[in-house]
């Protein structure tokens, strides 16, 4: 523990302030300061998200449909992006890697990025199939009228994914961490996670990954993986309608899988952790409210992996990720947090005893 002075101490005693919470804090607000420092490879399926935004004052008289009048239209970075956009916000230099189109949604995409001073020379252009792109028309105050989906997802041809292999042994080593963000949109294969995982362990790299449940399999020896309960659930075959349930079920997954930590979100009830060698601990959650549980996973992972490359423990890194999705489910639409909004939270949860 850090020295401190009797006069300080005495300090505490008087004010009542407790010297245990200040340790937290402290300790805590140093893990959070040292994300500025670190850099991650963020490898996923690229999104870009297109958001309309109006106003509905009629019926079509073509079919019993409203009609949006459009008053707002933007482009977000979407997938594996919002988890880049997650680690910029909080200081981190990110390299993004994956796959987009030959069109002029790459070029906005690729903008986009580069507004957030995300890294994109790993971004690589497959002309045969298109930027992946979502169209959500929202009308009046946030309601989702129609969303329209633009993809393939045949896996990407043998000599795109050799490109992407031989990025990421070229630049893994300068990296603190890896996460492997998993859409299901055919840039993600066995083989490309297996050298990923092996590049990755040659040179002491931590491997995070937020799945797709049906490739499940292809995770074995990753670092940590961070399902929903759904997710973890279908993985093995169980209803998680109970904790007794939930805690049999994370911990045969990580055996299955071989994996350091199974981090297991749970909505409003906040995440269960499960690692190797300790009793699951279960993390209440700290949102205030939920406005939008849009992108959370995405906090998650980003937080988490953070966490751990700045010393944190699992457990330690499990409850500052808890915060930083406390605070963004509170927020509409995809959003981020920022490092003093974090600190806030967590200086919080430690006052009122959660951590």
């Amino acid at each position: 523990m850090t020295k401190i002075s009797f006069c300080r101490i005495l300090e505490y005693v008087i004010t009542g302030e407790s010297l245990v919470k200040r340790y937290k804090y402290a300790t805590l607000s140093n893990t959070v300061k040292s994300f500025s420092r670190k850099k991650i490879m963020v490898i996923g399926d690229l999104l870009l998200d297109r958001i309309i935004r109006g106003e509905v004052t009629r019926i079509s008289p073509e079919a019993p449909v409203p009609v949006v009048w459009q008053k707002e239209l933007k482009y977000m970075p979407g997938g594996a992006c919002n988890v880049a956009s997650n680690l910029t916000a909080l200081g981190a230099e990110v390299s993004l890697v994956g796959v987009v189109g030959g069109d002029d949604k790459a070029d906005i995409l690729k903008e986009r990025l580069e507004e957030k001073n995300i890294i994109t020379n790993g971004i690589f252009e497959y002309k045969k199939r298109p930027t992946i792109l979502k169209t959500r028309v929202f009308a009046g105050h946030n309601q989702q009228v129609l969303r329209i989906d633009k993809e393939e997802v045949e896996p990407i041809p043998v000599n795109i994914s050799n490109k992407i292999k031989e990025y990421i042994k070229q630049n893994i080593k300068a990296v603190d961490g890896v996460i492997i963000e998993d859409y299901g949109k055919g840039l993600i294969t066995p083989l490309l996670i297996k050298e990923t995982v092996r590049m990755a362990k040659r040179y002491g790299k931590i491997v995070s990954v937020d799945p797709k449940e049906s490739h499940f399999d292809y995770y074995t020896n990753v670092n940590v993986i961070t399902p929903n309960h759904h997710e973890a659930g279908r993985a093995v075959g169980v209803l998680l309608n109970n904790d007794a349930k939930l805690k049999k079920a994370g911990e045969a997954l990580r055996k299955k899988l071989k994996a350091e930590v199974v981090l297991v979100t749970l909505g409003e009830e906040g995440m269960m952790v499960f690692v190797k060698g300790k009793k699951p601990c279960k993390i209440p959650t700290t949102a205030q409210e939920v406005f939008d549980v849009s992108g959370a996973g995405d906090t998650v992972i980003a937080v988490y992996t953070l966490s751990v490359i700045s010393g944190a423990s699992p457990i330690v890194a499990a409850h500052i990720s808890n915060c930083a999705a406390g605070i963004v489910v509170g927020k509409a639409g995809v959003a981020v947090v920022e490092p003093a909004e974090l600190l806030g939270r967590i200086k919080q949860v430690i006052g009122k005893g959660k951590i």
